[in-house]
């Protein structure tokens, strides 16, 4: 009888312990630029689900917040989180993580440059068509130095940003967009770079 109370109690602490390992989860939250349709998630979530142990994942296309939980002992980084972002094709605009032991973790993103001496505004064609083909574009022009500003209009195509042109200009900011695998009036993308986009983004070529 002894042995079978001392057993209990035993098997009754592990359960307990288990339970509270469970509970040991972090929780991230990321704001999503390009999230445009339900494919657009779906994309995310799958890529995602490379993270063994994922769990409540949760995406709003409309307002692009993306949260899920994770195992806490995996520590799993913010700069892991925001690369696999990019993968998936979108960018991760603001970045925040709950630890379970307390902790707060916060990330802005991509600051954008404040010098506004010599900024000008232009607007070109670059062909896509998904929210997928946005948050690409964004990301290759955002990464070409004095690009402050990028908006693109699935609907009509049109691109204007706003750079210094002190800088840069709008050539090198096209042929940015064009190497990461979108047309523009002026270049065009590498047919392999093309070919290797979703099908989703797979967009009429600009025939020149």
């Amino acid at each position: 009888m002894k042995k079978t109370i001392i057993m209990t109690l035993v098997v009754g602490m592990m359960t307990m312990f288990g339970a509270n390992a469970q509970k040991a989860m972090d929780k991230f939250m990321v704001q999503v630029d390009g999230l445009g349709c339900p494919f657009c998630a779906y994309g995310l979530e799958k890529k995602f689900k490379e993270f063994k142990g994922i769990k409540n994942v949760k995406i709003d296309i409309e307002t692009g917040d993306f949260s899920f939980n994770y195992p806490a002992e995996k520590a799993l980084t913010m700069e892991a989180v925001e690369k696999q972002v990019e993968k998936a094709g979108y960018t991760p605009v603001t970045s925040k993580i709950e630890r379970a032991n307390g902790k707060v973790e916060e990330s802005k993103g991509v600051k954008l440059s404040d010098n506004s001496e010599g900024t000008i505004a232009k607007k070109v064609f670059v062909a896509g068509n998904c929210g997928m083909c946005e948050a690409r574009i964004s990301k290759a022009a955002k990464s070409v130095n004095g690009v402050s500003e990028i908006s693109w209009n699935k609907d009509t195509k049109m691109m204007e940003v706003s750079f210094d042109a002190g800088v840069t200009d709008l050539s090198k900011i096209e042929m940015a967009i064009a190497k990461a695998g979108h047309d523009t009036k002026n270049h065009k993308a590498q047919k392999e770079t093309y070919d290797g986009l979703p099908a989703c983004c797979h967009y009429e070529r600009i025939t020149k």
